[in-house]
């Protein structure tokens, strides 16, 4: 079993630049929210949309590239297919409501935060600052939580909100990325033997 998750860390680490991309990708996303709070309804629809199928491709690419066997290939598959499938039902009926883009939203955050505490407990062993992977799935599900308490909230918070969440989980998601590369770096270096 420690072998599997082993060979589970060195995999992420190998591919850290696509959860760094991911990271990059919310934090961009993000910001552009706080640049642009007064954007239309219909413009946050398509930036969900386009953010969320963007990042479940970096998703699918990173499970992809793992070795076949290994345990968060199918978890990171399926939270791919979770955002690209929020993406498409996003970009297929436009004309939904504020409210049902909420808990659209709310349903998004909560399952692929949930997935990504699945699948940073079972690296724990193996890795420093799996808490940064951890995080990020606990605002995702906190992120979730609050929109479905209060749906009701405006188009310009929920632009805010969301914003918020962005730049916050794609901060974490890199933190993230450079502990898995520093990780792989300290793995590479050859241990000098006893003469």
């Amino acid at each position: 079993m420690s072998r599997i998750i082993s060979s589970d860390v060195k995999s992420l680490a190998e591919n850290w630049w696509a959860i760094a991309l991911r990271g990059v990708t919310a934090i961009i996303f993000g910001a552009l929210a706080f640049v642009f709070p007064a954007l239309s309804l219909f413009a946050l629809i398509l930036m969900f949309g386009a953010y969320a199928i963007v990042e479940g491709i970096f998703n699918i690419i990173a499970a992809a590239r793992s070795r076949s066997g290994e345990g968060p290939r199918w978890l990171l598959l399926l939270e791919g297919l979770v955002s690209i499938a929020a993406g498409i039902v996003t970009f297929a009926l436009p004309g939904l409501t504020a409210l049902v883009l909420v808990y659209v939203i709310a349903a998004w955050a909560m399952v692929t935060g949930v997935l990504e505490i699945i699948a940073a407990v079972r690296v724990r062993k193996q890795i420093t600052g799996e808490v940064w992977w951890i995080l990020s799935g606990i605002l995702s599900v906190v992120f979730g939580v609050l929109l479905m308490i209060a749906p009701g909230a405006g188009a310009l918070a929920l632009v805010l909100w969301i914003g918020a969440y962005a730049v916050i989980f794609g901060a974490l998601l890199v933190g993230l990325a450079f502990r898995l590369r520093r990780w792989q770096s300290a793995e590479q270096v050859p241990i000098a033997r006893a003469a």
